[in-house]
């Protein structure tokens, strides 16, 4: 079955995304296209993995967005289906928050 990623990426791939209402806020307010999480999702790489999430499976993905720019992005698959890939937020990570390249949480 792969992945929770690797599923993902599928669905991204033949564009089955949905993106929650407060992922777009979130994207607003950091000025994240869609069109940048979805063309950039394949190269993205796991930071963290919920996938006993109680809404459904999801990952923590770094993206990189048009001008190579860190991007967070939460995907996941809602609970008991196989589809559609959900944005759950996106946001530029905080470095004082984040190691320098944005893969794991200061403490």
């Amino acid at each position: 079955m792969g992945s929770v990623f690797d599923r993902i990426v599928r669905l991204v791939q033949d564009l089955n995304v949905k993106v929650s209402d407060h992922g777009y806020d979130e994207m607003v307010q950091d000025s994240i296209l869609v069109r940048d999480i979805i063309a950039h999702v394949s190269e993205g790489v796991v930071v963290e993995e919920y996938p006993r999430y109680p809404k459904g499976p999801c990952v923590l993905v770094l993206q990189k967005g048009e001008r190579g720019e860190p991007i967070h992005v939460v995907w996941g698959i809602p609970r008991n289906t196989s589809a559609p890939a959900v944005v759950g937020t996106a946001y530029r990570p905080d470095a004082d928050r984040w190691s320098r390249d944005f893969t794991r949480r200061k403490e």
